[in-house]
């Protein structure tokens, strides 16, 4: 690997840095725009030049990684198509293969580009392990911590820093690195990371993320506090997983004061990797949370504090060019040791954040010791407040809780340069503000029609206010408009009510309910109506599908609520892969659309043939059923029962 610099003005540490322009060849087929494109790393290297930062750091080129290096954690089936991908006899099929993958494009210069990221966090961890380099930033693209053992997918194709981690542990045990934690601080679950060492006690694997109980990209339930490892790894896997979005410095801080710098102490890293996304940055369309530079910058110095400061930053998510280029900035500014920290970070967490700190640290306690202590009950009360809390009046009478000056002006002091920040990207508005479409839908009213357990209010408030009812494997995150419904009535339609599958994310095992969207005179569902903005029907669609969508934009707006008054339904494209995907129009009352979801024909051929199972709903599933119809004065419980117990048994 060549060196570039010829100098290097800093007498202190030594930094490594990686740039090469040739992973920008790694971009859409057609020129399509894509927030995991080329102008990420050179918008970062840019800025990294304009600060004079190259000159202070040794800085090289990159070079492939080989197979065999990349073959100790994926498989050989995968290497072979990341290799090839590019070549000339994939031309026909490279988008048809990206279409099949979870997230992914290919073009001609994918497999470079692949191969290069791969290689250059591979060399620079050689270069930190050896103590030619004190500390080094890899500034590479495609990313990697989503990319599976044998399968591409989160803009991922190789998984580089499990690369270079395998690399030092198994083919380099001369340097002496024999504990590695990686830090992943991307917006999204290092879930193939995870996967790759899993049982393996040498890894400290932490990741902390937005999750919303699985709603949250990647949208499974790899990224729950309760993954922790298993067998030698057990305890060696600790995942943070946030309950909402907009979670900035001090929530991020305050798990690395109470979890991660605990037990960095305890297990005493040789070196430390950083899987550094930087898409929880404020500003990032894809992240919708507020790390500010200072954020990051504190984050990684109190890392520093380990393993005499052997750290590699590798790059991994990030998308908005301002932020992703200054939060590097920000990490370089901090391995150079050049100049002190500014900048502060007075406002509190949110209650949520003290929530998960908590329950992380009881989950882990019987392996880390740092963490069976109770926090103190002043330090978790200590909550952030919205500026609409925030009062300065001494009246008994007003309803706004008063609040001491001085902490109103530590929030505001935060709030304050949030609200004038800007998003750069298609969408043009203030990061603190709701997106447009929402404050457009949150004018619209529709009825959602529920047939299944949301006929019982007490359930169906889990996805507007958030929280969990008995029986429910875990709670919901709510709503963005915690806005209960204005009215609630039944109806009953012509349709019919059944059951499939064997098992569902809330319920664990046994069927879900669906309603067949074609009508039928013989058929009879009783349908619980909720009057609630178009906004809440957008979020409620994406809790009932169980995926895990940014919601930049709407899932179902006005033309689709135009059109589906129109057509009848309509099977939505972004929710291909839910259940609940095909939104029926029902009617209308009070000259209001009814719409519910369900799924769509094609599944419901699938049932009738026997390609998909019709099952009975777990008796936790249909006592909600039933609660709904007898609170909701429809049945006595026994009727209830006879109602539910028809539609589980009757043939389609």
């Amino acid at each position: 690997m060549e060196v570039k610099s010829g100098e290097i003005e800093s007498i202190g540490r030594r930094v490594g840095l990686l740039y090469d322009e040739r992973m920008c060849k790694h971009q859409t087929p057609d020129g399509d725009d894509h927030p995991e494109n080329p102008n990420r790393i050179t918008a970062i290297w840019n800025n990294l030049q304009n600060a004079n930062i190259p000159q202070r750091c040794v800085v090289l080129n990159a070079k492939e990684a080989e197979d065999k290096y990349i073959l100790s954690v994926h498989t050989q089936n995968h290497v072979n198509l990341i290799r090839n991908i590019s070549s000339k006899k994939f031309d026909s099929r490279r988008n048809k293969i990206a279409s099949k993958l979870n997230s992914i494009y290919f073009n001609e210069g994918s497999s470079e580009s692949a191969y290069l990221a791969a290689g250059s966090v591979l060399e620079l961890a050689e270069r930190v392990a050896k103590g030619e380099l004190n500390s080094a930033f890899a500034v590479v693209r495609p990313p990697g911590h989503h990319a599976e053992q044998d399968e591409a997918m989160g803009f991922c194709l190789y998984n580089n820093v499990a690369i270079a981690a395998s690399f030092l542990l198994n083919e380099k045990p001369e340097l002496g690195i024999k504990k590695i934690l990686i830090a992943d601080w991307d917006v999204h679950h290092g879930n193939s990371t995870q996967k790759m060492f899993w049982k393996d006690s040498r890894v400290l694997f932490f990741s902390v993320h937005r999750h919303e109980f699985g709603t949250f990209y990647p949208a499974n339930d790899d990224g729950f506090y309760t993954m922790i490892g298993e067998g030698p790894g057990a305890g060696y896997n600790i995942n943070v997983p946030w309950e909402n979005g907009r979670c900035g410095d001090a929530d991020y801080l305050a798990v690395w004061d109470h979890i991660m710098v605990p037990v960095a102490k305890e297990f005493d890293p040789d070196m430390i990797i950083i899987s550094a996304g930087f898409d929880a940055a404020i500003g990032d369309p894809l992240g919708g949370c507020c790390v500010t530079p200072y954020g990051y910058s504190v984050m990684l110095k109190k890392l520093m504090d380990f393993a005499q400061g052997k750290i590699l930053l590798a790059l991994e998510g990030g998308y908005n060019l301002d932020s992703i280029s200054n939060s590097v900035l920000a990490c370089m500014e901090v391995l150079l040791e050049d100049k002190p920290i500014n900048g502060s970070s007075e406002a509190y967490p949110f209650e949520s954040t003290w929530r998960v700190i908590q329950a992380v640290r009881h989950k882990l306690s019987a392996f880390w010791p740092a963490l069976a202590e109770e926090l103190p009950i002043k330090l978790t009360n200590q909550k952030f407040l919205p500026p609409h809390m925030i009062s300065s009046s001494d009246s008994e009478d007003d309803e706004t809780p008063h609040v001491s000056e001085n902490l109103v002006a530590a929030v505001q002091d935060v709030i304050e340069p949030l609200l004038k920040l800007k998003v750069e990207d298609s969408h043009a508005h203030l990061v603190s503000e709701p997106t447009p479409w929402r404050l457009e839908l949150s004018k619209v009213e529709v009825w959602y029609a529920t047939f299944g357990s949301n006929m019982w209010k007490s359930r169906f408030l889990c996805y507007i206010e958030g929280g969990q009812v008995e029986g429910m494997i875990k709670p919901c995150s709510g709503s963005m408009d915690r806005t209960t419904p204005k009215e609630i009535l039944w109806k009953t339609f012509p349709h019919r009510l059944f059951f499939g599958y064997e098992s569902t994310h809330t319920w664990g095992p046994g069927g879900a309910a669906f309603m067949n969207p074609e009508s039928n005179s013989k058929d009879r569902t009783y349908m619980c109506l909720y009057r609630i903005t178009l906004e809440q029907f957008n979020d409620v669609l994406l809790n009932e599908n169980s995926l895990g969508c940014d919601m930049n934009s709407p899932l179902f707006d006005m033309t689709d609520l135009n059109s589906v008054t129109t057509k009848g339904s309509m099977c939505l494209e972004c929710l291909k892969k839910g259940r609940y995907q095909n939104v029926v129009y029902m009617g209308k009352e009070c000259d209001i659309p009814i719409l519910t979801m369900t799924c769509p024909l094609t599944d419901v051929e699938s049932f009738k043939s026997g390609k998909l199972p019709l099952c009975a709903p777990c008796i936790k599933y249909a006592n909600t059923l039933i609660k709904g119809l007898v609170e909701g004065k429809q049945f006595s419980e026994e009727e209830a029962m006879a109602y539910i117990q028809e539609a589980s048994t009757k043939s389609l």
